[in-house]
């Protein structure tokens, strides 16, 4: 069944590549890629290929990247492929006539514990409402965005030390397992699905916008902590520190209000510290940068840095 199973990846960052790379190492018949067109980086504009391409290159595995997914060429040229089975993993919406093509549907692997977190920037937003526990779904798609039938599910814990970039690494990694049971499930013919309960779809995970990462000084200490640790290392949260915006990449609560000083209002010794006033309790800052410089951990900063 292993060879037989033929298997369309589509995926675009690096955060599918481990489920790309797994069922590759376990041997599955991944027999084409669907990802997003290469984009121009840097100063030459020069184009470069998304991670999950970069995979399937070096594994001589065709590569299709499709600027328009309803396109008849495009649905003609996928529909070529016979695939049994599509495999989902960060990728963007996908229309019927394409989730629908295989005989054995399209399913997704999706950063939350669903229902809860649906939405585009799930691992951002959990840690941002200083959630304690998050995991990985796979599921089956269907109209509604990440609403269909779940097929397995795996808890994964938020630690108070977590960013997005740490809790990142580990789910990318347990969405791979996970990505890989449900294709052997899929192959063996014993796979349950349970419809998703509604109400248990209490947080949304929204994309991500400059707007959003704009810390609001009048929140609590713990609140904006949360925001720096849930978009650190990026999109990282930011402030405009004396006339100058600067990117907050790592802090510590401090939960003593200092008299005198409103939300937003800061001190420091000019050596080890730079502590901001909060709505209630107050933050130090670990980690930063101005804009146009490097990022620097605060004693580094303080040295180089006249206030």
């Amino acid at each position: 069944m292993k060879r037989e199973l033929r298997i369309i990846f589509m995926g675009t960052p690096e955060f599918a590549v481990p489920s790309l790379e797994i069922l590759i190492k376990k041997k599955w018949n991944v027999v084409a890629v669907i990802t997003a067109p290469d984009k121009p980086k840097g100063r030459g504009q020069k184009l470069i290929p998304s991670p999950v391409k970069a995979c399937a290159i070096q594994h001589g595995i065709p590569v299709l990247q499709p600027t328009n997914l309803k396109s008849s060429d495009f649905l003609e040229e996928l529909k070529s492929y016979r695939a049994d089975v599509q495999v989902v993993v960060a990728f963007r919406m996908l229309p019927e006539s394409v989730w629908a093509m295989p005989s054995m549907g399209t399913f997704n692997l999706h950063a939350s514990l669903l229902p809860d977190y649906r939405g585009a920037a799930p691992i951002n937003w959990a840690i941002i409402n200083g959630e304690k526990e998050t995991g990985v779904t796979t599921f089956f798609l269907k109209h509604e965005i990440d609403t269909g039938s779940v097929i397995f599910q795996e808890k994964e814990p938020i630690y108070p030390e977590d960013n997005v970039g740490t809790l990142y690494g580990r789910l990318k990694e347990k969405g791979a397992n996970l990505v890989l049971k449900t294709i052997e499930g899929l192959a063996k013919g014993n796979l349950l699905t349970k419809v998703q309960d509604e109400s248990l779809a209490k947080n949304h995970a929204p994309k991500i916008f400059k707007e959003t990462c704009g810390i609001d000084w009048g929140k609590s200490a713990e609140a904006i902590h949360n925001m720096v640790r849930g978009l650190s290392p990026y999109p990282a949260a930011w402030t405009i520190f004396e006339g100058k915006n600067c990117k907050v990449f790592a802090t510590e609560i401090d939960q003593k209000d200092y008299p005198g000083l409103k939300p937003g209002d800061f001190f420091s010794d000019g050596k080890t510290h730079l502590t901001f006033q909060t709505g209630k309790g107050s933050l130090k800052i670990l980690e930063l940068q101005i804009e146009g410089k490097k990022r620097l951990e605060i004693g580094e900063f303080l040295r180089g840095y006249k206030l």
